[in-house]
């Protein structure tokens, strides 16, 4: 059998005290730091392209 695949984790930072949280799916979106309800997706290294049409 396969394994169940884990449920992908997305890091972000907070808006209000800088700290990096991570979230994973239906998770409330909140800095467990501070309780400020604003973060920042971090920006990935890898190369994204988008087909235009």
């Amino acid at each position: 059998m396969d394994p169940q695949p884990q449920p992908e984790q997305v890091k972000y930072i907070c808006g209000g005290c800088g700290e990096e949280v991570t979230l994973k799916p239906n998770e409330k979106v909140q800095c467990r730091h501070c309780d400020y309800s604003i973060l920042f997706k971090k920006r990935t290294r890898r190369i994204v392209e988008f087909l235009a049409r």
